[in-house]
């Protein structure tokens, strides 16, 4: 008997992963999240898992194999330096660093999309949110970058095609920063479909081009609101999904384009998020078998990010 219609996946190596002194990319988040979700009672609904780690294999459906090597070689550079007294931080671009634990929690950030792919294909559960960090939808195939390392939502829907052999997945980013990773690993495979929504001109500073026929980038002005994005999202993405029909869909759940986060310069609030969350689940149940997996990307101030997690997950839950 099913016990949670909705899963929860993280793991303790996702807390260790730190950038530096002051880097919004922090594991405050997920602290900030958990709490949410315990004062909230809404952990009691949710059936939770340890994620377990990637193996190489599993990295390699996204990204080429140097990307992974070289990323496991930074690491152990990294603690060679550190056992001879050398920094704690190795910098791989101006806003991206590893320390000791980054490899473990890359591997489990990237593993919890693949297990909750394979709870929810099992039928153990509906849908799940994994609570992880690093994000990772700027990692493009060869390149880590944008606090990203290996792109999770990526290596999930390609793990869903390849292990389930799925005929249609699509993934839906509602990031402030536009997916450019996962642009980059699945512009071309005919199998998935990206739609995304973003604020242009920003970082990643690229997306107002469509490179290939299964890519739906909706570049957003700064300073639109909530009500403007959701027309946006009723009349671009939603007739696209319900053509494509896809088997199971795969959210990169940022939350920084909260009116509240002063990382980007939009307007949703957890409202908002809530309704988009609802559209795309409607999508699941009448193509998908109700089978979705969010996994966290951006959201950087702790009460905003809190929110908007809480009431994704409570639309994922039927809370």
């Amino acid at each position: 008997m099913r016990v949670s219609k909705t899963g929860y996946f993280t793991h303790r190596d996702c807390w260790k992963h730190e950038m530096g002194p002051g880097h919004p990319e922090c594991p405050d988040r997920l602290d900030a999240i958990e709490d949410r979700l315990l004062v909230s009672g809404v952990f009691d609904a949710l059936e939770r898992y340890d994620a377990p780690q990637a193996a190489a294999a599993d990295l390699e459906l996204a990204h080429d194999r140097m990307h992974v090597a070289v990323m496991r070689g930074y690491s152990e550079l990294l603690a060679e330096d550190v056992l001879a007294g050398g920094p704690e931080f190795s910098q791989i671009d101006p806003d991206t660093s590893i320390n000791v634990h980054t490899w473990n929690a890359a591997l489990r950030s990237a593993g919890a999309g693949m297990a909750a792919t394979d709870a929810v294909m099992a039928g153990e559960i509906e849908n799940a949110f994994c609570a992880v960090r690093p994000p990772g939808h700027h990692a493009s195939r060869n390149k880590a970058q944008g606090f990203c390392f290996f792109n999770n939502v990526a290596v999930a829907a390609k793990y869903a095609l390849e292990r389930y052999h799925l005929q249609r997945v699509a993934v839906v980013d509602f990031d402030v920063h536009h997916g450019d990773g996962t642009e980059n690993i699945l512009a071309g495979d005919m199998r998935a479909l990206m739609v995304g929504i973003f604020q242009h001109p920003f970082y990643p500073f690229c997306g107002d081009q469509n490179p290939a026929p299964n890519m739906l980038n909706v570049p957003i002005p700064a300073y639109t609101r909530g009500m403007d994005i959701r027309e946006i999202i009723e009349m671009s993405w939603i007739p696209r999904l319900e053509e494509f029909q896809p088997e199971m869909i795969f959210i990169s759940a940022g939350f920084d384009a909260h009116r509240e986060d002063d990382m980007g310069q939009l307007g949703l609030t957890e409202q908002d998020f809530a309704w988009i969350t609802q559209r795309v689940k409607d999508i699941a149940k009448r193509y998908s078998k109700g089978r979705i997996v969010s996994l966290l990307e951006g959201g950087y101030v702790m009460s905003p990010l809190a929110r908007s997690v809480e009431a994704h997950i409570r639309v994922l839950a039927d809370l």
